[in-house]
């Protein structure tokens, strides 16, 4: 018999990035009660990982709960990035509704597209909450007619068009129905949560059943599971079967050694849950997301929407150049499968694949910063290695026509540069959709664009908007090849022997383009030193000294006027490598390399490719 549990709520809160999610959710924890009066907190505190608060995005999602008025609700946070568009899909398994954020001046963007039609598709009930209301070019009205425009274009039901829509300031705590009303506390979303977004159902009496959405990492514990409770009760010690919708063949007996709700922002051990809670499980190393946990003699998995595929790929490499394995704690190949392995415990949207030689593995994923934060990540916990260019991963149809992914990106820049990035985008083989000029007086444009064309283009795309151009892009299906274009205009400068960088080479290299480098640093044969003005590579010694005369004294290197070595960022460093050239990446440095090191070998490998 299924019955409604009255006493909690399951919701997700989803958005584009940088929308305000997370700056909601430290409100609702803060005003719920969750922090001691004199605690200090710091800003978006469900951003636990180092490079999210560096960076100011969530990529993995997180759980919370809170109490309000005796019911207990229990909040998700997700991602706004479409390279992990992953985590929000799954998670929306967890709940029964959903609050979709949208910044009241920037509107409806391609990732709150993405998110809400995932959430109408599950049938969730949305509640509208139109945040950063105070920013002084806010238009909360404009943005009302946009949403409702959204919701009929992606077919929801009267029921779902018939949603709340709040207007609310994350970053000053206060949320209100009328954008006339005066309210100073979040009470207004947290009754339209207890009023619009339903109980959760399931039979009590059944046999359990728990749908694993989550799954977090812990050195201590191993794997932990996180799901809610779709039917019965889990208990501490229950003997139970693990299932897999798409996966038939699995049937494992397990033992629930620890159970976990959540509470604020820690876990809690319980003995037992009933339908309806979220629950963290650990203890059970083959546990997977998708996975059903089921009591009784009749298991039977909960079906488990299939996770989108890779669309972009990159070589991981044993770092094999003249300063190998000096800075990295970890530089083996052996290592380097372990941790791409172990990667595969909590992101499942990424691929790891071996290749013929046991140096190098594929990895695949999403898109170029799901694949950059992985390396970061790495680099951070004392990984050496080298990564190629990333390449998107082609599919084929029945005919035997190449097929690639497309991305629709959506740009707002002033209008000045709008001809500018026309062209740009053109070149890469963009089509314009549309465009419109926004109420700030900036274009919105829109493209279909190739996903390889993408590749490499946002530090030119920010140099020629002179910093102010947004670009936002989202998935967009597989279309047919649209041709070949160049990638990079500009050549590399290649250093020619191995030694330490002085002045008086610099200063002659710099007239050829802009460097990398500065004086004082080591390099070696085939290091990419800098980028060159024109299309060729070219080959320099930054390791020459002035030879000394009778009338020449050795300060006189001292005049020559250097100027500053644009010091590449780990995302601008994988944008700039083209398909010969590789990034080597420490713990302390990132290089850029040519694939093959000497000058001859080179030359004798591009002519028998040409």
């Amino acid at each position: 018999m299924r019955t409604k549990r009255e006493d909690v709520r399951n919701v997700a809160i989803i958005a584009h990035v940088d929308h305000g999610k997370t700056t909601l959710v430290d409100q609702l924890l803060r005003q719920s009660g969750v922090f001691r009066e004199n605690q200090e907190v710091v800003e978006r505190v469900m951003d636990s990982n180092d490079i999210e608060r560096e960076r100011g995005i969530t990529i993995l999602a997180k759980n919370t709960a809170v109490h309000y008025k005796g019911v207990k609700i229990n909040i998700v946070d997700t991602p706004g990035h479409a390279d992990f568009g992953g985590e929000v899909e799954r998670v929306l398994k967890m709940v029964d509704g959903v609050i979709l954020l949208v910044d009241a001046f920037e509107g409806a963007m391609p990732q709150t597209k993405f998110v809400l039609k995932k959430a109408l598709e599950l049938d969730l009930h949305v509640i509208v909450c139109i945040n950063k209301i105070d920013r002084p070019e806010a238009r909360p009205d404009e943005v009302v007619d946009e949403i409702l425009e959204l919701l009929m274009d992606l077919g929801a039901s009267d029921e779902q068009l018939d949603c709340p829509f709040l207007y609310a300031s994350a970053k000053t705590g206060h949320a209100m129905l009328d954008l006339n009303d005066t309210s100073d506390t979040m009470e207004p979303l947290f009754d339209a949560i207890l009023k619009y977004i339903p109980a959760p159902e399931g039979d009590p009496e059944a046999d359990t059943q728990v749908l694993i959405s989550t799954i977090d990492y812990n050195e201590y514990v191993g794997r932990i599971g996180v799901g809610k409770v779709e039917n019965g009760t889990i208990r501490v010690n229950q003997e139970v079967t693990l299932v897999n919708h798409h996966d038939p063949d699995k049937l494992q007996k397990v033992k629930i050694s620890k159970l976990y709700e959540f509470e604020g922002l820690t876990k809690i051990e319980v003995k037992e849950a009933a339908i309806g809670s979220i629950v963290a499980i650990s203890g059970i190393d083959q546990i997977h997301i998708g996975d059903t946990l089921c009591g009784g003699d009749r298991p039977a998995a909960i079906p488990f929407q299939k996770i989108s595929e890779p669309t972009i790929a990159m070589n991981f490499l044993v770092n094999d150049s003249p300063m190998a394995g000096q800075e990295g704690k970890y530089v083996t190949s052996r290592h380097l499968r372990d941790r791409l392995y172990r990667e595969l415990n909590t992101d499942v949207s990424l691929r790891v694949e071996d290749t013929e030689t046991t140096e190098c593995f594929k990895v695949s994923g999403r898109g170029e910063l799901h694949l950059s934060v992985l390396v970061e990540n790495m680099r951070r916990e004392g990984y050496e290695f080298a990564v190629s260019k990333p390449e998107v991963l082609y599919r084929y149809d029945d005919a035997g026509h190449k097929l690639e992914p497309m991305e629709l990106a959506y740009v707002d820049v002033a209008e000045e540069f709008s001809g500018t990035v026309i062209s740009m985008l053109s070149e890469r083989k963009g089509e314009l959709q549309s465009m419109s000029t926004q109420s700030d007086g900036t274009v919105r444009m829109e493209f279909s664009i190739p996903a390889r064309g993408l590749i490499g283009f946002s530090g030119d795309f920010l140099t020629n908007t002179k910093g102010t151009g947004i670009i936002n892009t989202i998935f967009d299906g597989y279309a047919p090849y649209k041709g070949d274009f160049p990638y990079r205009k500009q050549g590399s400068l290649i250093a020619f022997e191995a030694g330490e960088s002085v002045t008086y080479g610099l200063f002659v290299a710099q007239e050829r383009g802009t460097l990398f480098i500065g004086p004082g640093e080591k390099v070696y044969a085939g290091m990419v030193i800098g980028q060159n003005g024109k299309a060729e590579d070219i080959e320099l010694n930054v390791c020459k000294t002035k030879h000394l005369t009778n009338t020449r004294s050795s300060n006189a290197d001292e005049a020559l006027k250097l100027t500053p070595p644009r010091i590449l960022s780990l995302e601008q460093a994988i944008e700039f490598i083209d398909a010969d050239e590789l990034l080597e990446v420490t713990p302390k440095s990132l290089r850029i390399r040519k694939r093959i090191l000497d000058s001859r070998d080179r030359k004798r490998a591009a002519f028998r490719k040409s």
